[in-house]
């Protein structure tokens, strides 16, 4: 496990930039944290790193939002906190093998939908501005990832 401390909103920018840069076919980041931890301003980073133009907001109510890349790389961006028991009717393993990056929001919702191989990153919030990313990489590409850029 890494452990990675944010002090501001540019350090969890820098934090998803640098993840990105180093983004593979069906990537796979899950997300937890409480409300107001970062989830989404994470994946905002990483989607202005692949040079995605448009808003990145949390798709609570749409549930699966899709954004394409300057070099028409694909990002899934999931929220799954409203799922209850809907979970395998709504087709979300199908977005693992799109050849995209999938970002989940709440991934610990869904714990047995997760593929085996995946990054997990678990943020605590300290305060105001202070974040404590944990991130675990599960599978060899993942352990290369944070090798890298970690």
């Amino acid at each position: 496990m890494y452990k990675i401390t944010s002090n501001s909103e540019e350090d969890t920018i820098e934090l998803a930039e640098n993840i990105e840069s180093e983004r593979f076919p069906n990537m796979v980041i899950c997300l937890e944290g409480d409300l107001g931890s970062g989830k989404t301003l994470f994946t905002k980073g990483f989607a202005s790193s692949m040079g995605i133009k448009e808003n990145v907001t949390s798709p609570t109510f749409n549930i699966i939002k899709e954004y394409t890349g300057e070099d028409n790389s694909r990002l899934y961006h999931m929220d799954v906190y409203r799922i209850n028991d809907v979970k395998e009717d709504l087709g979300l393993t199908d977005y693992f093998k799109k050849r995209g990056v999938t970002i989940i929001e709440w991934a610990d919702m869904i714990p047995d939908l997760l593929p085996k191989n995946r990054l997990e990153i678990r943020i605590k919030m300290i305060d105001e501005n202070t974040r404590v990313f944990l991130i675990t990489p599960y599978g060899e590409k993942y352990v290369d990832l944070c090798e890298r850029v970690l």
